[in-house]
């Protein structure tokens, strides 16, 4: 993979020149700020899938026929019936300070909106989301060019687990195979780098069997196209036990995935600031590659809902950066345009974690 030409060498040449230059900031919640619109099933379907089917399909099969099922809370839909809405939310973290804009593609995937009877919007669902996301970004650029800004392309980690059964009495079963997986990715990247995305973001790896399909597909979709885009890679710890899902510490999931030659490696989701700290501190110790946090704004209360000020989380991830652990840093669930804007003073005068010297090392 590393041996291919960049498929855009001006973007990756000016990302990583900022990135040398400056800890850059990430966005942070999609939903978050969704929630906040309050749409109703009317609001999720829009025009096109008012009358229970894709109004754009152009053979209305069962998958075009979502009118069985309800499309409230299918957040990537929104992509498609409002997206004036989708960048709405990208422009707010773009004016916030975001240097990076990830795509609301995080279930675009055939495996996740099958739920919803969607499967075959995978592809388009990508392709606009990269879209959306670009022309927010080339239009802040435009009036700050001294500080240009990036597309993340988003692969989420589907909803399913390859290294686990889903069934209790069958330890063996298994829901989803690895070549499934390989080419629900493949036709997410390839919608996302058509899209126009400067990188792709294999995100909240609970996973990582998962993940590696993820990189294999990109590998594999590199070499068909002849170049590749920058691969950044965000795992989630999913309690206080110091673990992955699939039962990795935040070193053993680094060296999972290092062959990849990433961007950039970290965590995200499922844990507070604070409490990704350790693991932060671990991956920064390690890692060849840039390193990445976008936490979420502490843990769900009892309603569901994050309770952490956005004062307080950009005073300790302003800890992070003070002690050199960070080369990214944003939000994820429960994080606003306001906590985005917090981290973003915070961390400004604090100079970027040095890349290991890797000659030095060998000597």
């Amino acid at each position: 993979m590393s041996t291919l030409p960049w498929l855009h060498p001006d973007r990756v040449a000016l990302l990583e020149q900022a990135l040398r230059r400056r800890i850059l900031i990430l966005d942070g919640g999609m939903g978050t700020m969704l929630q906040g619109h309050e749409l109703d099933e009317g609001g999720f379907r829009g025009a096109r899938f008012e009358h229970g089917h894709d109004g754009h399909a152009e053979f209305h099969d069962n998958h075009a026929h979502p009118g069985g099922c309800d499309l409230k809370g299918n957040n990537d839909l929104l992509t498609l019936t409002r997206p004036d809405i989708i960048r709405g939310v990208h422009d707010a973290y773009l004016e916030a300070g975001a240097d990076l804009i990830e795509t609301n593609t995080f279930n675009s995937t055939r495996i996740s909106q099958a739920d919803y009877k969607l499967q075959h919007l995978a592809h388009e669902l990508n392709l606009e989301g990269a879209r959306l996301a670009r022309a927010a970004c080339d239009a802040m650029t435009a009036k700050t060019p001294h500080q240009p800004r990036f597309v993340i392309g988003v692969l989420g980690p589907t909803s399913r687990t390859a290294s686990l059964s889903p069934d209790v009495n069958d330890p063996g079963f298994r829901n989803v195979t690895f070549e499934e997986l390989a080419e629900n990715y493949t036709e997410a990247a390839n919608g996302l780098i058509d899209g126009g995305a400067d990188v792709i973001m294999v995100e909240t790896i609970f996973d990582t069997l998962n993940a590696k399909a993820a990189l294999f597909a990109l590998s594999e979709l590199f070499h068909q196209r002849g170049a590749r885009v920058p691969v950044m890679i965000s795992g989630t710890i999913t309690d206080r036990s110091g673990r992955t899902l699939s039962g990795q510490t935040a070193e053993a999931f680094y060296y999972s995935v290092r062959h990849a030659r990433p961007l950039s490696v970290g965590f995200n989701c499922a844990l507070g600031a604070d409490d990704l700290r350790p693991h932060i501190q671990t991956l920064s110790g390690i890692a060849e590659s840039y390193v990445s946090t976008h936490p979420n704004a502490g843990l769900p209360n009892a309603f569901g809902e994050y309770d952490e000020s956005p004062e307080h989380m950009a005073e300790v991830i302003g800890s992070f950066a003070r002690d050199g652990l960070l080369n990214l840093v944003g939000g994820c669930c429960g994080t606003t345009p306001a906590h985005i804007r917090a981290i973003a003073a915070a961390v400004r005068n604090h100079p970027p974690r040095a890349l290991p010297s890797l000659d030095a090392e060998a000597a």
